[in-house]
């Protein structure tokens, strides 16, 4: 049995929320993770067993790298569909937002979230949620959103319609968010959760394939580049940089997902204690942070990126020159 964390009556009210609602959105956040897309796709299947008409949308295009995700295929995105996708905002009688705790984070996705009449619910594990829903249910301690949605789903009595295929989203939400459970991975209920759904039929080592052995040549390529070249060490700080310009990044023909964990490359090197990663999207720079110990990259994602998320992995962004 895992840990009840969550406060009794936030699903008491959930489940009062569902029961009157027949068409549900779910979203999440702008270039979504593993999280976000293991997260919404799995609450999305356990919510179309209970006769729900459920739509996941995002706020821009997934990346292939996750498109194996069962779901994935069916899901709306905002900056390809827009006008769909606001009128299924529009006319749903609730909306998730999940793994994200500001409006902002869903970009132009966002006045069509606010102007709708659904009850609105926010499911998340980052500090400082914003009150821009109806119910929220935020516990930054858990290491994942797809994590905290088994809790919820579980404390619902919905455990039995976690099968293999809504697991396998769960699981690939719980992976991605701990580095393969290598970071965020410290609670034993972690452990648990992975135990039954595995004994729900998950296969994780397939999971673990798609997500980190597969990659294009170009993504190969890019990577190598990035650490061969563009990688800077400051060792009396402890820090590693890598920053790609948008003509480097379309040198190697980069999709979304294609550096996905390169942040995570330079802790690898002894006496390094954080790492940045730089990318130069069109108007911006992302800003991806990772740690060691207890260097909180958090703080200095909320203080200079206008970002923020965990102890150990935070990200933001930079509206300036590389």
């Amino acid at each position: 049995m895992i840990t009840k964390i969550i406060d009794e009556k936030l699903i008491k009210q959930l489940l009062a929320f569902v029961e009157e609602s027949d068409k549900i959105v779910i979203t999440c956040h702008i270039a979504p993770d593993g999280d976000a897309m293991g997260s919404s796709l799995g609450l999305a299947y356990v919510l179309e067993q209970l006769g729900k008409t459920v739509k996941v949308i995002t706020p821009d295009v997934p990346p292939k790298h996750l498109m194996f995700l069962p779901g994935a295929k069916e899901i709306i995105p905002f900056s390809k569909y827009e006008d769909f996708a606001k009128k299924l905002c529009e006319k749903a009688d609730l909306i998730f937002a999940l793994d994200y705790n500001a409006i902002h984070r869903v970009d132009r996705l966002g006045p069509s979230i606010e102007s709708s009449k659904a009850k609105k619910v926010m499911i998340d594990h980052h500090e400082g949620p914003e009150p821009f829903c109806d119910l929220t249910i935020s516990y930054p301690e858990v290491s994942s959103t797809s994590m905290l949605i088994f809790r919820v789903l579980t404390r619902m009595a919905l455990f039995p319609l976690i099968d293999k295929t809504a697991g396998t989203c769960i699981l690939t939400g719980m992976m991605t968010d701990t580095g393969n459970f290598s970071y965020n991975c410290a609670d034993p209920d972690l452990y648990i959760v992975e135990s039954e759904l595995i004994k729900k039929g998950v296969d994780k080592v397939a999971i673990y394939n798609k997500v980190y052995n597969e990659a294009s040549a170009d993504e190969i390529r890019l990577n190598s580049f990035a650490l061969a070249e563009k990688m800077k060490l400051y060792p009396a700080q402890g820090v590693a940089v890598i920053d790609l310009t948008r003509a480097e990044l379309n040198r190697y023909n980069y999709q979304k997902g294609y550096t996905e964990g390169l942040v995570n490359q330079p802790l690898r090197i002894p006496n390094i204690t954080y790492s940045f990663y730089l990318r130069e999207e069109t108007d911006f720079i992302k800003v991806s942070a990772r740690s060691k110990g207890h260097f909180a990259v958090n703080d200095i994602c909320a203080r200079h990126f206008g970002g923020g998320g965990h102890l150990n992995a935070a990200g933001g962004e930079f509206h300036g020159t590389m």
